[in-house]
């Protein structure tokens, strides 16, 4: 039951703990603290900001959710369903919430709506492939 939960509600849930001031306190001007600061070889500093790692943490998921698409069972009709509903989230908030209204946000929900195309479209081709015909 827990495979029919969709993976792309993490960056939904990580937006908006940091939307209300959760991680560092500051609202939505969190997602611009860096996170990760690295010396590159060529001595160039090399840093990822909050939201980019939101970014990062959406693509990891798609890609689990895509491979979840594969299976044919009884929990993948559900599980596209509840990644539609997702989708339907991320795009209500991005149209009605003034914070959501960020790049971060907008590239969020793009990736969740990959995730619903996509899955639909893995799961078509996948479930093509189990019927047989016998001609």
């Amino acid at each position: 039951m827990i495979a029919t939960i969709p993976l792309m509600v993490i960056p939904f849930i990580l937006y908006n703990l940091a939307m209300v001031g959760v991680m560092g306190g500051g609202g939505i001007s969190s997602l611009q603290h860096d996170v990760i600061m690295l010396s590159m070889l060529s001595g160039a500093i090399w840093s990822m900001a909050l939201g980019d790692l939101f970014i990062v943490v959406a693509l990891v998921v798609l890609f689990f959710e895509i491979l979840k698409a594969t299976r044919n069972g009884s929990g993948s009709l559900i599980n596209h369903m509840l990644s539609m509903l997702v989708f339907i989230a991320f795009l209500v908030e991005f149209l009605l919430v003034q914070d959501a209204a960020t790049q971060v946000f907008f590239i969020l929900m793009t990736i969740a709506l990959i995730d619903v195309i996509g899955g639909f479209a893995v799961s078509i081709r996948s479930a093509g492939r189990d019927v047989s015909i016998g001609l």
